[in-house]
């Protein structure tokens, strides 16, 4: 196990490198002056040789990368100001560090992500053992119908609605705001959970046709047939059995929505006007902050990398041929 996750964590290493140069070169090394962009239109030829030197622009590519990737570790010392480490640059709108920014700005979108996929896996993998227990009845019928329904709608159509009748009109829930769990879990707990309940609508619904279909294959299976003809209750084998087989897929599949899940929190933090990492994104993307998108894109990449980690170590618990 130990041998596994060292192969994965090495791969995870080579795989941010990669992000970063790449990154760096569609930000920095494209013919998109960033001097330019951040000095205005009205920038004199002098004032953008200025900006060029204190970002360090005048550098080669693969010299102000490299001093980009130390920072992280070690800090900078730029013109505008000390960068201390993480150090991801200051920001071209006010001069501040991206690393804080991100960091005031994250537990809002981890707060969603982590509430909306609680929930949708909650409720979809339920209902897909639901539907392949009951396999052909009415309630089979239900949550087929039910999940039909939810893969059909979008978080910017039912946020609206669900904004307007939970919270405006029956007043059951809150409209949504920017968590803090040091001084305020309760209200911090109630402003996320109409979010992350419309985040969550797009994503149950496909895990409760991934786990239906995944549990009616295992109930067919060699091992499952042998352990009913040995007397064993049909609970016991649909759990004991059939659910392990049908775990590992899940899990591999919930790997691969992550960026889908980091995705719908842009969304979800834009319609409830909530100030998260996908707020951020859009803000500097409409005010052309370059050293902010970058900020922002390895900062996802990077978290996305951990958790997969972490799944493929649930994998590797749950399956452990996978090892090898």
């Amino acid at each position: 196990m130990l041998r596994f996750l060292v192969r994965r964590v090495l791969a995870a290493v080579v795989i941010l490198v990669l992000i970063s140069a790449v990154t760096y070169v569609l930000f920095f090394a494209l013919p998109i002056d960033p001097a330019q962009l951040s000095c205005g239109k009205s920038c004199t030829p002098q004032n953008i040789a200025l900006i060029h030197r204190n970002l360090g622009l005048d550098k080669p590519v693969p010299v102000q990368w490299w001093d980009y990737v130390s920072g992280v570790f070690t800090g900078r010392h730029l013109p505008l100001g000390n960068c201390p480490a993480p150090c991801l640059g200051l920001s071209f709108t006010n001069d501040t560090p991206i690393w804080s920014t991100l960091m005031d700005r994250f537990p809002t979108t981890l707060s969603l992500g982590v509430g909306g996929a609680a929930i949708f896996l909650t409720v979809g993998v339920g209902l897909g053992l639901l539907s392949a227990w009951r396999q052909g009845r009415l309630t089979d019928r239900i949550a087929s119908a039910v999940s039909l329904l939810g893969q059909s709608v979008q978080i910017y159509f039912i946020g609206p609605l669900a904004i307007f009748l939970f919270a405006d009109r029956l007043g059951w829930l809150d409209a949504g705001h920017d968590p803090d769990w040091s001084s305020d879990p309760v209200g911090s707990l109630s402003g996320v959970i109409l979010p992350c309940l419309v985040m969550s609508v797009i994503f149950w619904s496909n895990y409760s046709r991934q786990t239906r279909s995944l549990m009616i294959e295992q109930l067919s299976e060699e091992h499952v047939r042998t352990a009913r003809a040995k007397g064993m209750g049909s609970a016991y084998v649909f759990f004991r059995y059939a659910l392990r087989g049908a775990m590992g897929p899940i899990i591999t599949i919930f790997g691969i929505d992550l960026g889908s899940i980091l995705g719908g929190t842009v969304i979800t933090e834009s319609t409830f006007g909530l100030h998260g990492l996908g707020q951020l994104a859009v803000s500097a993307v409409l005010g052309t902050d370059l050293p902010m998108e970058m900020g922002v894109m390895l900062f996802g990449a990077t978290a996305i990398v951990a958790f997969n980690i972490l799944i493929d170590a649930c994998y590797a618990f749950i399956d452990p041929r996978i090892r090898l």
